[in-house]
């Protein structure tokens, strides 16, 4: 094997590898991979020597060659939750259902450009993500811009862009772009009154708060009457009269957002009943929020039932022949992802603490949400010491799974935490000089780098002294 591994490193590039898939017979005994939980990616097993492969890859392999803390995405899960997100609007009816990968769970160039050729619209909420998500290739006219606090700079870039939409939060964003119009920022024309006799009007939809909450955690909420998301419902006419003066913008509909990690499907459409109330609109968006399983325990709905939940809420509510837009986000990425890790020490006083070498820097997610991981040594599955896996940080709150199961832990043993496709990247930091983890896509037995992790050097890149 090593003599093999080294051959295949010769012949591909240094960002890709083939790695090497083990044999169904060893030793002449019939040995049978295993399927995994829902938790993982789609396609992961255990393979003949018991080591979980992803994408085809060794997950030992993986941490060897391109070494860890490091997340491992598996290419073809991505696709196939997309198709699975079009296919399904397709078999609920709607005739004008866009698909808007809400890119906040994850923003790197290779998702992006992979979600673009998919066909999928994409939401951006800041410069930042519009800049990756036009460098991914999403072209304009499917990009829709949010944010409860948009710079004049940002507000700025969609208009010169000309986005597919601009989601208003409040009435200062109203002024602003009443004064960008009207200074001639919009795209395609500098004279207002040629532009409003021209036709030539930036799309915008207003978001509302529809009071309706989710079962979710707090920090996560967003459609409560107290959030500092959008317009309460008795402020949206006026907003929607203001809008509909300013030459230059287009009013195409509502947007509303009940929360995230729901996982269950009656608040969408009590979301939808309460948007009726506003009237007759064009478009409607009523934004995402599928849950996704973190434990073996948890099962949400499927996307089958939640876009059929949606079109049939908007169908009773809010019309049939309106467009209507939903924006997935982790749903479409979140278990797609796994982060491999290396145990560093193990610690045994009141409890076993397994110290690996990332953590909060790698996923913060823990220590905002008290979020439930689980979590296995990767050639080693169905442990039964409890454990503690801690990460490397000098808080004592830098805890990644606090139940963990694994099997006899020791240095050198390789960890894998699934679900963090979503979130994990998206809100790295390098908290004690922790230089970020690169991301490794998987497909077919081939594991390529598309981003690159962070150096020392990297550290120092934006000092002016």
């Amino acid at each position: 094997m090593p003599g093999d591994w080294a051959g295949c490193a010769r012949v591909l590039t240094p960002l890709t590898r083939r790695l090497p898939k083990f044999p169904a017979i060893i030793t002449g005994m019939a040995i049978a991979e295993t399927s995994l939980s829902h938790v993982y990616p789609l396609g992961a097993r255990l393979n003949a020597h018991g080591v979980l492969e992803l994408g085809g890859c060794d997950a030992l392999q993986l941490a060897r060659e391109f070494g860890t803390p490091a997340y491992i995405v598996v290419e073809d899960d991505l696709r196939e939750r997309a198709r699975a997100y079009i296919a399904a609007g397709r078999a609920a009816g709607h005739e004008d259902l866009a698909v808007v990968y809400a890119s906040k769970a994850s923003a790197c160039t290779a998702l992006l450009r992979l979600f673009a050729q998919e066909g999928l619209w994409c939401d951006v909420a800041s410069g930042g993500e519009l800049h990756l998500a036009l460098a991914g290739g999403f072209p304009p006219e499917r990009l829709l811009m949010h944010g409860n606090a948009k710079s004049l700079d940002e507000l700025r870039a969609a208009l010169r862009h000309r986005l597919g939409l601009i989601v208003i939060d409040n009435f200062d964003e109203i002024e602003r772009l009443a004064l960008l119009v009207g200074e001639g920022e919009l795209a395609g024309g500098s004279d207002r009154v040629a532009r409003a006799a021209g036709g030539i009007a930036q799309p915008v939809l207003i978001r509302a708060t529809p009071d309706v909450r989710g079962d979710t955690h707090e920090k996560i909420s967003t459609g409560q009457a107290n959030s500092k998301f959008g317009f309460g419902m008795e402020e949206v006419p006026e907003a929607i009269r203001r809008v509909r003066a300013i030459a230059g913008l287009e009013l195409q509909g509502i947007h509303a957002h009940v929360g995230s990690q729901l996982l269950e499907l009656e608040p969408f459409r009590r979301a939808a009943q309460q948007l009726s109330q506003l009237g007759v609109f064009p478009t409607w968006d009523l934004g995402g929020g599928l849950g996704v399983a973190y434990t073996a325990s948890q099962h949400p709905p499927s996307i089958e039932d939640y876009v059929g939940a949606v079109v049939g809420a908007a169908r009773e509510y809010l019309g049939e022949h309106s467009r209507l837009l939903i924006e997935p986000g982790r749903s479409l990425t979140a278990n797609a992802g796994v982060t491999l890790y290396t145990v560093e020490s193990v610690k045994r006083n009141v409890s076993t603490w397994v110290g690996v070498d990332g953590g909060m820097s790698d996923n913060l997610r823990p220590m905002l949400y008290d979020a439930s991981y689980e979590a296995e040594v990767v050639d080693r599955f169905g442990g039964d010491t409890p454990c503690v896996l801690a990460g490397k940080h000098c808080e004592s709150g830098d805890v990644i799974v606090r139940e963990a199961l694994l099997d006899n832990p020791r240095p050198g043993d390789v960890i894998v935490t699934p679900v963090t496709g979503a979130y994990g990247h998206a809100m790295a930091n390098n908290y004690n000089g922790v230089p970020r983890p690169p991301i490794i896509f998987c497909s077919g037995g081939d594991a390529r780098v598309v981003v690159r992790r962070e150096s020392f050097d990297d550290l120092n890149l934006r000092d002016v002294a």
